[in-house]
């Protein structure tokens, strides 16, 4: 995963944590926008999107996809 691509996982992330805390959604949306965002940091922190491995997607310019 790339750089920019982390940077954007991390920067959605705390938008949509913020949405939450802000009262902006409620209930089950709540609930699904935290499981997301939670996701989306924590593939940003690990540097890998599991889903990108399934797909074949590869971000980083600097390791060459086979």
């Amino acid at each position: 995963m790339g750089k920019i691509d982390r940077a954007l996982r991390l920067l959605i992330s705390v938008i949509l944590v913020g949405v939450y805390f802000f009262g902006v959604v409620a209930g089950t949306w709540a609930i699904v926008i935290l499981v997301f965002a939670g996701i989306m940091a924590m593939t940003s922190l690990i540097s890998n999107c599991p889903l990108y491995s399934v797909l074949g997607i590869n971000t980083d310019s600097k390791t060459k996809s086979f």
